[in-house]
């Protein structure tokens, strides 16, 4: 049991301390230059087309919530008479 258990650290130790290290190229100089270039674009939206679609979801499910809770307000305030 004990012989097994020494195998298995053995193999786990030289999985991890043998693997080549990946080169991630630094991607940070690219986006300060993206964000601080002056195109007429909030800070906001200047990530891209995903940032576009997020603010656009976000401000129509707000004009929608807003909306709605209108709509309640409005049911609320005049009672309906049932005869």
């Amino acid at each position: 049991m004990y012989r097994h258990m020494f195998a298995l650290q053995q193999v786990a130790r030289r999985t991890i301390s043998s693997s080549a290290r990946r080169q991630i190229a630094n991607k940070i100089p690219e986006k300060q230059m993206r964000f601080q270039d002056d195109n007429g674009l909030p800070v906001h939206l200047k990530g891209g087309t995903s940032d576009i679609l997020l603010y656009s979801a976000t401000m129509g499910l707000t004009v929608v919530g807003v909306g709605y809770g209108m709509y309640l307000m409005v049911k609320a305030s005049f009672p309906q008479n049932k005869a």
